[in-house]
């Protein structure tokens, strides 16, 4: 089958699922299309981290499989794109999922029309990549587990490259995210009393300052990290001292390294800062996903495969993803397919209410499993 036959049945596939999306590990609906749609191509198809599907083909070497993962989940918000086939859940599709499962269903289909293939191969549809860890989950299964997955390959769509472009790079390529939480409690008193009272908003405002001196002070220079604080509340009225103050903020990297440096000098500000004004500082970090840092043998064969007119090699991004869960534990190789198209008016960045794109970019994906797919050896080379 050639996969340009699938054209149609792709953009369908697509739609479907971009008008039934779905927060992270409630994916149902999402989970029981895909498992059966898998089930009827002939795969053995289990679940996996809860809601996630796993479609398993065996092949006849003995060599362990390789594995193509998509996401399942969808984020908060109310689309704005004017689609006929648009959400009005309050859920959208606006990091690509649903051209991801779309593109790996393509793949399953295609893979149907061969009928013997050399090599095992595990194709993972995801749950709860945007901000649940669900890749980690992903891991402790013992469904996915038993597989042993030799290497693992994965594709996002990325409104930053020219439509039908592929990009990536070797090494560190997308950064480690990591949350946090803090909290300031002073003692409140009257406005017209300050010596009464410990001003927690005073103290918030040189844990401010002090921290971007991590950045530009402790942090080697030709290392990376961003430090944003983007959410601060705290006082009652005006004319009181505020008692407490409350902050919100992210820390990425893109080495463990930096990133327990960065750690270390926030906790030392915040005792330090303790010690000169007499309050009580209290920080909960959420660590998320860790660094995406690509197996460079990886990236080096697929470059063998892919047109060089085709291919970005891109600078590190500050956006994170999931998908370095996997690599902590197996080779990993993660692209990003280009979507971007002025003339469409398909410009919009992930995550935005009116994020879209041109579907037929979605058969150029599949193209790319397959250059994959014959690389290691799980197609037959013509």
């Amino acid at each position: 089958m050639k996969i340009t036959e699938m054209k149609e049945e792709i953009i369908q596939t697509r739609r479907y699922l971009h008008g039934i999306p779905e927060p992270a590990f409630k994916e149902y609906k999402t989970s029981k299309y895909i498992e059966e749609k898998l089930t009827d191509l002939g795969y053995t198809v289990e679940k996996v981290a809860k809601t996630g599907v796993l479609a398993y083909r065996e092949g006849t070497s003995n060599k362990r499989p390789i594995c193509f993962r998509a996401d399942m989940d969808a984020l908060d918000g109310e689309e704005k794109t004017g689609l006929e086939f648009a959400s009005s859940k309050g859920y959208m599709h606006a990091c690509g999922h649903d051209g991801h499962m779309a593109m790996l269903l393509g793949f399953a289909k295609y893979l149907t029309g061969i009928k013997e293939i050399n090599r095992s191969i595990v194709l993972l549809f995801q749950p709860g990549e945007e901000n649940a860890g669900g890749a980690d989950v992903v891991l402790k299964d013992q469904n996915f587990k038993k597989y042993n997955i030799e290497s693992i390959f994965g594709f996002h769509l990325q409104p930053d490259i020219e439509e039908g472009k592929v990009g990536s790079k070797p090494g560190a390529f997308m950064a480690q995210t990591i949350e946090y939480n803090i909290t300031v409690e002073g003692k409140g008193c009257h406005g017209a009393q300050p010596q009464n009272g410990v001003d927690a908003i005073l103290v918030a405002s040189k844990l401010v300052d002090s921290y971007q001196s991590i950045i530009s002070r402790s942090i080697d220079p030709l290392e990376s990290a961003v430090l944003t604080i983007g959410k601060i509340q705290g006082g009652t009225v005006r004319n009181l001292i505020a008692e407490k103050v409350m902050l919100e903020g992210t820390l990425r990297t893109f080495d463990m390294e930096v990133y327990h440096l960065a750690k270390n000098r926030m906790v030392q500000i915040n005792r330090g800062l303790e010690e000169m004004y007499g309050v009580k500082i209290t920080t909960d970090f959420i660590d998320f996903c860790p660094p995406v840092v690509n197996d460079e043998e990886l990236f080096n064969q697929f470059m063998n495969v892919v047109d060089p007119e085709d291919f970005i090699e891109m600078k590190r991004m500050t956006i994170s993803e999931d998908f370095g869960f996997y690599q902590r534990e197996i080779p990993g190789l993660f692209l990003m397919l280009g979507i971007r198209n002025e003339k469409k008016g398909f410009i919009y960045p992930l995550h935005s209410s009116q994020f879209n794109f041109n579907e037929e970019v979605l058969l150029k994906g599949i193209e790319l499993y397959t250059k994959i797919a014959k690389l290691f050896n799980v197609i037959k080379k013509a």
